[in-house]
C-alpha cells in the first residue's frame, strides 16, 4: 500500500467530509429560503435601476407586454404580492409541520431527516418567501411624481414579481401534490433505501479495499487511549489525520468504535501506543497526540447516512417494529419494508473487504480500522422484526424470503455462516409459535430453500 494507501486515505478523507458537510446541509430547511431572500433582496434593489437606464430605449412593442400602471396600481400588485405569499408561506410551513407529525407517528421519528432533505420542500419555501422579500424590496422604490419630478415605476421589477407569483402559486400546486405522495408509508420506505444504496455507493468509492496484516497488540500498560471530547454518535472519521498523526509521532493508533455507534464523553474512541517498544511516552507527547487524534472523530447528537452504511437498516428496522406493534398492526408494510431491507443487506454483502489497516511509504501498518460488520448488520436487520412479527406467517415468510436473498448474494464464508445462524434463530423463534401443520410446513420449505441459497457459491 504504502504511499498510494496515504494518497488514498487523503482523497478519501476529502470525499467523505464532503459528503459529510452535503448531508448537514441539506437536511436543513433554511439555507436554500435563505439563499433565495438574498438574492431577492439584491434583485429588488438592482432591477429598479435598470428600469429607469433602459426605459426610455424600450420599443412600444416590449412594453406592452410590461406593467402599465401607475405608482398606486404597482403598490396594489406588490402589496397583494406580499400579503398573499406570506399566507402561503405559513400554508406550507403549517402543511410540513403535519406531515412531520404523522411521518413520526406512522413511520419513525428517525424519518423526519430525510423528510426535511426533501428538495420539493425546500425549494417551495425558498421560491414564496423569495418572492415576499422580493416584492417587499421593490415597493419602497416607487415614488409618486409632482410638478417638477416624473412618477418612479419599475416595470420591469414589478412585472418579475408578477411572474414570480404565477411561479409561487405553480409552486404550491406541486407541493400539495407532492406532499400527498410523500405521506405515503411507501414513499418514505423507498427514500430510506436510494439513501442506504448512496451510502453504500459512497463508502466502496473511498474504502481501502484487501487484507492487510496487523501487527501484534503491544501489553497492556503501553496502551494509551483518547478520549471522546463530548458524547455523540459518530458521524465520520477523519482517517487521513489519524494517519498524519500516527506517521508524524511513529504510533499505531487503532479505532475503537465504528461509525454509526454512540460514544460517551470521557470514554475511549481511540488506543495508540508507540510503534518503538523502547520508548516511553512524556506527559507533554500526550497532551499533544491525545487532542489530535480525538478530533479525527466527527461527533453529532443525531446518526446520519453520510457514512454510516446502517443507518437506512435501522430506519427501516424502526418502520417495520412500529408497524408490528399492537397499537398500529400492519404486518404488511412490515412485508414491505423487510424487501427493501433484503436488497440494502444483499449490497452491503456484496461490497469488496475493507482493509481494516493503513500504511505509510514504507508499508507499516499505521492505523487499525474497526469497518463494518455485515454479522452485526444482518443481525440488527433481523433481531426486532423476528421477535415482534415471529405470530404472524406473512412476516415470517419474507424473514426467511429475506434470508434466502441475503444468502445468494453472499461473497464470503463468514457472511454464509451468519445466515445460516439467523435463520436457525428465526426456526427457533416460530417453534413456539401458534401455528397450524400447514403453516409449519411452508415454513419448512422456505427455510430449506435459504439454506439452498447459501450452498450456490462462486467462492465454495
Amino acid at each position: 500500500m504504502g504511499e498510494a494507501a496515504t494518497q488514498g486515505a487523503r482523497r478519501s478523507s476529502g470525499r467523505r467530509w464532503f459528503a459529510t458537510m452535503r448531508e448537514a446541509a441539506s437536511a436543513e430547511l433554511w439555507p436554500l429560503p435563505i439563499l433565495f431572500i438574498i438574492i431577492a433582496v439584491v434583485l429588488g434593489i438592482v432591477l429598479p435601476f435598470i428600469d429607469r437606464a433602459v426605459d426610455s430605449s424600450l420599443s412600444p412593442l416590449f412594453k406592452s407586454v410590461l406593467f402599465a400602471g401607475g405608482p398606486g396600481s404597482a403598490r396594489a400588485v406588490l402589496s397583494a404580492v406580499a400579503g398573499s405569499l406570506i399566507t402561503a408561506t405559513s400554508l406550507t410551513f403549517s402543511l410540513t409541520i403535519v406531515a412531520l407529525q404523522l411521518a413520526s407517528s406512522q413511520a419513525s421519528p428517525r424519518v423526519l431527516r430525510t423528510f426535511l432533505k426533501n428538495r420539493t420542500v425546500q425549494w417551495t419555501l425558498a421560491v414564496f418567501v423569495g418572492t415576499f422579500a422580493y416584492a417587499l424590496t421593490v415597493l419602497r422604490t416607487i415614488e409618486d411624481g409632482s410638478v417638477s419630478v416624473d412618477p418612479i415605476v419599475p416595470r420591469f421589477a414589478v412585472t418579475l414579481a408578477s411572474l414570480l407569483t404565477l411561479a409561487s402559486v405553480v409552486m404550491l400546486v406541486l407541493f400539495l401534490a407532492h406532499l400527498a405522495r410523500q405521506l405515503r408509508i411507501e414513499t418514505t420506505i423507498r427514500q430510506i433505501f436510494v439513501e442506504a444504496s448512496s451510502t453504500i455507493t459512497s463508502v466502496k468509492s473511498t474504502m481501502a479495499e484487501g487484507y492487510v496484516k496487523l501487527p501484534d497488540w503491544p501489553p497492556a500498560n503501553r496502551i494509551e487511549l483518547s478520549l471522546a471530547t463530548r458524547s455523540g454518535f459518530i458521524r465520520s472519521i477523519d482517517r487521513s489525520r489519524l494517519l498524519a498523526v500516527a506517521i508524524d509521532y511513529d504510533l499505531v493508533v487503532s479505532e475503537v468504535q465504528t461509525i454509526g455507534n454512540h460514544v460517551v464523553s470521557r470514554t475511549p474512541v481511540i488506543r495508540w501506543w508507540l510503534r518503538d517498544p523502547l520508548e516511553h511516552v512524556g506527559e507533554e507527547a500526550r497532551e499533544t497526540i491525545n487532542p489530535a487524534l480525538s478530533q479525527a472523530i466527527d461527533l453529532a447528537y443525531e446518526c446520519t447516512a453520510s457514512q454510516d452504511i446502517g443507518f437506512g437498516i435501522r430506519q427501516l428496522v424502526d418502520i417495520a417494529a412500529k408497524a408490528l406493534s399492537p397499537g398500529v398492526n400492519d404486518p404488511t408494510t412490515a412485508v414491505h419494508t423487510l424487501g427493501q431491507l433484503s436488497a440494502i443487506l444483499g449490497s452491503i454483502a456484496e461490497l469488496p473487504i475493507q482493509a481494516t489497516g493503513l500504511t505509510d511509504d514504507d508499508d507499516r501498518v499505521r492505523v487499525i480500522i474497526n469497518p463494518h460488520s455485515f454479522t452485526d448488520l444482518l443481525d440488527v436487520a433481523m433481531t426486532q422484526p423476528r421477535r415482534y412479527g415471529a405470530s404472524d406467517p406473512g412476516v415470517v415468510e419474507r424473514l426467511f424470503r429475506l434470508l434466502q436473498e441475503v444468502g445468494y448474494r453472499a461473497q464470503r464464508p463468514e457472511q454464509t455462516e451468519a445466515v445460516l445462524q439467523q435463520i436457525e434463530r428465526l426456526e427457533a423463534s416460530v417453534a413456539v409459535e401458534n401455528y397450524d401443520y400447514v403453516e409449519r410446513e411452508r415454513f419448512a420449505m422456505v427455510a430449506e430453500a435459504a439454506r439452498a441459497a447459501t450452498s450456490d457459491h462462486r467462492w465454495l
